[in-house]
């Protein structure tokens, strides 16, 4: 007997360890949806699950189990119509139990709320540059080791759709951040697979790759043989604006150059800033994730632009129907006792989501507020020089979280601030030490960089020799090679070009 009880206790214990590792999967998943995305998640479990609804639907908050502390959603149908579904779903229980059956189909009639809290000027309705990428990730059929590396180089890459990280580095962050330990081979495999993506030229660790990428999509040509010349064999020359040179080694009369150069200028340097897709080339608009307002007093606060995430609950019918079971174990019959088991898993499950969607909500809170707390001056005056170095790390130890978990409420999701809006990476950037020794964000030295740049005598441009001595006075004792990464960083060509 006692046997018996240890099989039983560790058979329990084993349910719980498995229940807490879905819980956990289901939580990582969440965490790394926008809010776009969460609604359309939380829309197919509503759908999926009938023990699982929104609180507007319901006749009133039943039995004061687990709901999620939203602003009300409006109601979008009938509540006498959906609440007959949810019998309907029982009813279908209990027909279907008797042959066996596992799953109740899903009501219809679960759609998407309506209200909304994005401001006026944005569009929900279009994905981000990251969520495009990430769809068509969707659609291949990968390992969950390649899909993890995948999903971590589209998070990795900077605005303008390049990757300024060598394969090395993020190798070593893929083995600290996601525990996963690949060669740098399989890195180059997955990033080939990233650079074959939409829009082309993404992926690239280059301008020149970015351009070839571009090139090598176009039907073949004599025109694409021309490009595809200029770029790999008179790259420099091309950067320098050298036509006259470009033009004498192709021996190409002056129409052809000309024709070739017009070509080549269609090609997109920066293909992170994508368009909708819309016929007038309408430029993609940003949904915010999160939207911090600073008053006049210097008080910050932030609200999550999650209208379309409804506030949800455990349905009356399922909770009133394990009730009965409880008060009435000896009256049911085999099929009613099965049906009773079916709702109870529907029930686990239903609060399982709902805890996942509360801790995802308290982890985003988190994160953002240790981020406006490091970033606190930026926010007041919006001078990105104020921003201070700021690591995964650092994050990870203000809120006690694993840097996986930060790694992942940073990526592809948006803040409104009064100063524009930016992607969380924004706000992360690795230290520098200047002249005085004391650690710099390198965003500084950036902005640094760019404020030269601007005020140079454009009859004159500044080369990067001359760049870097007058980058040393201001603090920063950089390399002409240093300046040459950052100002391509920046998408600013050479002197030559910016005459």
């Amino acid at each position: 007997m006692n046997e018996q009880r240890l099989i039983q206790e560790q058979q329990q214990r084993l349910i719980q360890q498995q229940r807490l590792t879905q819980q956990q999967m289901m939580l990582v998943k969440m965490l790394e949806m926008p809010a776009a995305e969460m609604a359309e998640h939380v829309n197919t479990e509503l759908n999926d699950n009938p023990a699982l609804e929104r609180v507007d639907d319901a006749d009133d908050l039943p039995h004061s189990d687990n709901q999620l502390d939203n602003d009300d959603t409006a109601e979008t149908f009938d509540e006498q119509n959906e609440r007959q579904e949810r019998k309907d779903a029982l009813d279908s229980a209990l027909e279907q139990l008797g042959d066996n059956d596992d799953e109740v189909s899903p009501a219809d009639g679960y759609h998407q709320g309506t209200a909304s809290a994005e401001p006026a000027q944005y569009e929900a309705d279009i994905p981000s540059f990251y969520d495009q990428l990430k769809e068509q990730m969707m659609e291949l059929q990968l390992t969950d080791t390649e899909r993890a590396i995948l999903e971590y180089l589209i998070g990795s890459l900077e605005s303008d759709g390049l990757l300024h990280k060598d394969i090395s580095t993020i190798c070593d962050e893929l083995a600290i951040y996601n525990n996963i330990d690949v060669a740098e081979s399989e890195i180059e495999r997955m990033l080939a697979i990233l650079q074959t993506f939409d829009p082309a030229g993404v992926g690239a660790r280059s301008l020149q790759e970015c351009l070839l990428i571009q090139i090598n999509r176009r039907e073949e040509s004599q025109t694409k043989q021309l490009m595809r010349r200029v770029i790999t064999q008179y790259y420099r020359a091309f950067t320098h604006n050298q036509w006259d040179k470009i033009r004498q080694s192709l021996q190409l009369s002056d129409v052809q150059a000309e024709a070739l150069r017009a070509q080549l200028s269609k090609l997109n340097p920066k293909p992170g800033v994508a368009y909708d897709g819309t016929a007038n080339g309408k430029w993609q608009q940003i949904t915010p994730d999160i939207i911090v307002e600073t008053s006049d007093d210097g008080h910050i606060s932030f609200t999550f632009n999650d209208g379309d995430i409804p506030q949800l609950c455990v349905s009356r019918e399922f909770l009133d129907m394990v009730d009965t079971y409880k008060r009435n174990k000896d009256g049911l019959n085999r099929n009613a006792k099965e049906a009773i088991l079916f709702a109870k898993e529907k029930i686990d499950k239903a609060r399982g989501f709902i805890r996942a969607v509360e801790q995802r909500r308290q982890t985003l809170t988190l994160v953002t507020q240790a981020i406006i707390d490091w970033q606190r001056q930026y926010f007041l005056d919006g001078d990105e020089s104020d921003l201070r170095p700021m690591i995964l790390k650092d994050i990870a130890t203000v809120t006690g979280l694993d840097i996986s978990t930060v790694s992942r409420v940073a990526n592809a999701k948006y803040m409104q601030t009064q100063w524009g809006i930016h992607p969380l990476k924004f706000f992360f950037s690795d230290g520098y030490v200047g002249s005085n020794g004391k650690k710099t964000s390198t965003r500084r030295l950036l902005v640094a960089l760019q404020e030269l740049i601007d005020k140079e005598d454009k009859r004159a441009p500044l080369s990067d020799d001359t760049l870097a001595e007058k980058m040393k006075e201001l603090g920063f004792p950089v390399a002409r090679r240093t300046i040459a990464k950052y100002r391509d960083r920046l998408g600013i060509p050479v002197a030559r070009l910016r005459r």
